[in-house]
C-alpha cells in the first residue's frame, strides 16, 4: 500500500514537517540495524551463538506476557521498548512504509507532541491488551504494529475521503485508488480474519492491531471533539452579547 493523496491533502503537507513520525522510523531502523536480528554485527557471532543471541535481545526489551503480569518492575517497560524492537526485516519495512504513509498526515493535524503521545500510549496499551489476554504465555510480543494500527485509526476518522493507493495480490498487485474509508475498514476485517485463525510467530499478535485500530480511532474522535469545543468557546462575543 503506498500514498497517493489528492490535492486537498497534497496542500495539508505543502511546507510542512512531520519530525515525530520520521523520527520514530529513524529509530526504528537505527535499533533494528545494530540488534542481533539484522546480522549486520559480527559481534553476536553466527549460527547457535547468534540465534541465541536473537532470543536474549527479544526476551530483554520486548514483551512476554507471563512475566509482565508476574510483578517483576523491570516488565513493565516492556510494552515500551517493544514498539522500538523487530523480528525481521519484512517485519521492520512493512512497519515503516505504514508508517510513512500515514503517519506524517496524522502528525500535522494532531501536533508533535500530542501525537508523540498518542502513538506512544496506544502502542503500549495495544501491546498491554494482548499481554492481558495472553497472560500465561512465554512468547515474545515485539514491534511497533500496534502503534501504527492506531496511526491507521486515526487516519480513518480524521481523513476518510483522502484517496490511497493500494496493491492487492489477488488482482495481480494492480494499483487502485480507494478512498480511506474503504481501504481502512477492508484491512482491518483482514486483520480481524486472521485474528480468528490465531497468529504464530514472534512479533505483534492481530489482536494488538485491533486494538491499537480501535484506540486510534477512538483517540482521534474525542481529539477532534475536544478541540471543536475548545474552539467554540474561544470564539469572542459579539458586541451585542458582551457584558457592559
Amino acid at each position: 500500500m503506498i500514498k497517493a493523496w489528492g490535492p486537498k491533502a497534497a496542500r495539508l503537507l505543502r511546507g510542512r514537517s512531520a519530525p515525530v513520525t520520521y523520527g520514530l522510523i529513524a529509530v526504528c531502523c537505527l535499533v533494528f540495524v545494530i540488534s542481533p536480528v539484522s546480522g549486520f554485527n559480527p559481534a553476536y557471532g553466527t549460527g547457535d551463538r547468534l540465534l541465541a543471541a536473537q532470543q536474549a535481545y527479544f526476551e530483554r526489551w520486548g514483551v512476554v506476557p507471563a512475566e509482565l503480569f508476574s510483578g517483576v518492575p523491570r516488565a513493565a517497560l516492556g510494552p515500551f521498548t517493544a514498539l522500538f524492537v523487530h523480528g525481521s526485516w519484512v517485519h521492520l519495512l512493512g512497519n515503516m512504509l505504514f508508517l510513512y504513509v500515514f503517519g506524517a498526515m496524522v502528525e500535522e493535524r494532531m501536533g508533535h507532541l500530542p501525537y508523540a503521545l498518542f502513538y506512544v500510549s496506544c502502542g503500549y496499551l495495544a501491546l498491554l491488551a494482548y499481554a492481558a489476554a495472553h497472560a500465561g504465555s512465554g512468547q515474545t510480543l515485539v514491534g511497533a504494529s500496534g502503534a501504527i494500527s492506531a496511526v491507521l485509526g486515526a487516519f480513518l476518522y480524521l481523513f476518510p475521503k483522502a484517496r490511497v493507493t493500494s496493491l492487492f495480490p489477488f488482482l495481480f498487485f494492480l494499483p487502485l485508488r480507494f478512498p480511506a474509508w474503504v481501504v481502512l475498514p477492508f484491512w482491518v476485517t483482514l486483520q480481524w480474519l486472521a485474528a480468528g485463525q490465531g497468529g504464530k510467530g514472534t512479533g505483534v499478535a492481530y489482536l494488538a492491531h485491533l486494538v491499537g485500530f480501535s484506540l486510534g480511532f477512538l483517540y482521534a474522535w474525542g481529539w477532534s471533539v475536544r478541540r471543536t469545543r475548545v474552539k467554540a468557546t474561544a470564539v469572542p462575543a459579539t458586541e451585542g452579547d458582551s457584558q457592559p
